[in-house]
């Protein structure tokens, strides 16, 4: 060894050097080998839900985030004790609710049409008979009875009463003031025959709305509209008495569903079979002008709810009538509820006593209830309903005559429309008094039927 070196390098023989890595490795070796007995690989599975303990319903905490009272990530393992992993939660109970809103006739009589037309671009614009109500339109089911045909103008020109034919635009102001559904289903579905049902069908199509109660195939006729809104499934189903004497196509049965108990019967049942937590009927049915509904009525809303239906929407009778709670025994032998409003009157038309019409011809009523859905029971409630009875305000603005639909109780609250006279807040004052009382004169729930 040099003066000054640490360390010395010793060579050693190459068996010898062999054996000492060997023997490091078998050490190695020991020391990462389990204590415990290895487990037996044909042993159970682990249970279902294991993977992710802790799941959660929908909107809670996913993966990633923290579990429930400090407990682990989504998809990571809990122990209760060494090795061994904790059972999966339970699903929080959570409740969504959702909105229906619903009006009555969108009518279009003959003047409203040329009071729609703008010369300067040669189309027509509905839209500022809505501007007034549309904070009401807000909703997450909003339902209009669509009573003229949108044929075009090549189909026998534009028209109203009796054969209706209006401007497609009037579905585009539809949809711009909040609607999604219409129900097509009515005595002035054929004023253009087949053409005009399908036509219609394609125009409320082509500006986003839902039509229900005409169809333009068999195959189409034997679907049911659901529509989903915060996990709750509303099924729209529309039916109505007749079509003024026009004849449906021999063979085309399907252009519109007809009121017909075993069909509503079957069709409520098919729409439950589909999923649907409620399901609501629109009914084209009663008298015209007359302010109470007929006996037929009556009947007919109690059938449907004893068949499965929960809300009950008429028209025709271009007044309000009445709503009611209904209670009728099921077809399983269980007593059962649902809401009918007979009669949402006229939305939108030419019509009132200064037309020569029946008195409230000129007012409707927006139906707004609130339903909730408790998770993950899947139970459905209605909560209270409220009704706003509107107007139809006519009058003439650069030579033409106009149309806006006020909701009664805020104009008489702000009483600052720069048009209405202090006569028409009267009477506006008189109108309120009298459809609040008339509409909830039956809201007492009803017992149930034979």
């Amino acid at each position: 060894m040099k003066r000054g070196a640490m360390f010395a390098i010793v060579r050693l023989p190459a068996a010898v050097r062999i054996a000492a890595a060997l023997a490091v490795l078998l050490l190695l070796v020991s020391c990462t080998a389990p204590s415990g007995p290895r487990p037996d690989p044909s042993g159970p599975p682990a249970a279902a839900g294991d993977a992710n303990p802790g799941g959660r319903a929908a909107g809670q905490a996913g993966a990633g985030e923290a579990g429930a009272n400090g407990g682990p990530k989504a998809g990571g393992m809990g122990t209760s004790g060494p090795g061994r992993n904790t059972l999966p939660e339970p699903p929080r109970p959570f409740t969504t609710m959702a909105t229906l809103v619903a009006v009555g006739d969108i009518m279009m009589h003959s003047p409203q049409i040329p009071a729609a037309y703008d010369p300067e671009t040669g189309t027509y614009s509905f839209d500022h008979y809505f501007e007034r109500v549309i904070p009401l339109l807000q909703g997450d089911w909003v339902i209009a009875n669509l009573e003229t045909p949108l044929a075009g103008e090549d189909a026998g020109g534009y028209s109203g009463y009796p054969l209706f034919n209006a401007p497609e635009q009037l579905a585009e102001a539809l949809k711009n003031a909040g609607f999604g559904i219409v129900s097509t289903a009515n005595n002035h579905s054929l004023d253009r025959r087949e053409t005009g049902v399908l036509r219609t069908l394609e125009h409320v199509r082509a500006h986003g709305l839902v039509p229900v109660g005409t169809h333009a195939s068999p195959e189409e006729a034997e679907e049911i509209r659901i529509i989903t809104r915060h996990g709750i499934r509303m099924a729209f189903l529309a039916y109505t008495y007749g079509t003024n004497g026009i004849p449906i196509p021999e063979g085309k049965e399907y252009l519109i569903n007809l009121i017909d108990e075993e069909k509503m019967k079957a069709d409520i049942a098919r729409a439950r079979e589909a999923g649907a937590d409620l399901v609501t009927v629109s009914v084209h049915f009663g008298h015209e002008y007359h302010l109470e509904p007929s006996a037929e009525q009556k009947e007919l809303a109690r059938k449907l709810v004893a068949f499965g239906a929960d809300i009950i929407l008429g028209s025709h009778p271009h007044v309000p009538q009445p709503y009611e709670h209904i209670a009728a025994v099921g077809e399983n032998g269980a007593l059962r509820e649902g809401i009918v409003i007979y009669s949402l009157g006229n939305f939108i038309s030419n019509q009132g006593p200064d037309q020569g019409t029946a008195k409230y011809t000129d007012v409707g009523i927006i139906f707004r209830v609130r339903v909730a859905k408790s998770h993950p029971q899947g139970t459905v409630s209605i909560g209270e309903v409220e009704l706003i009875p509107t107007w139809v305000h006519k009058y003439r603005e650069n030579g033409k005559r106009r149309y806006e639909i006020l909701p009664i109780g805020r104009e008489l609250a702000d009483r600052s429309h720069p048009l209405l006279t202090e006569t028409q807040y009267r009477m506006l004052e008189r109108y309120l008094e009298e459809m609040s009382a008339h509409v909830h004169s039956l809201a007492v729930p009803a017992a149930a039927g034979p």
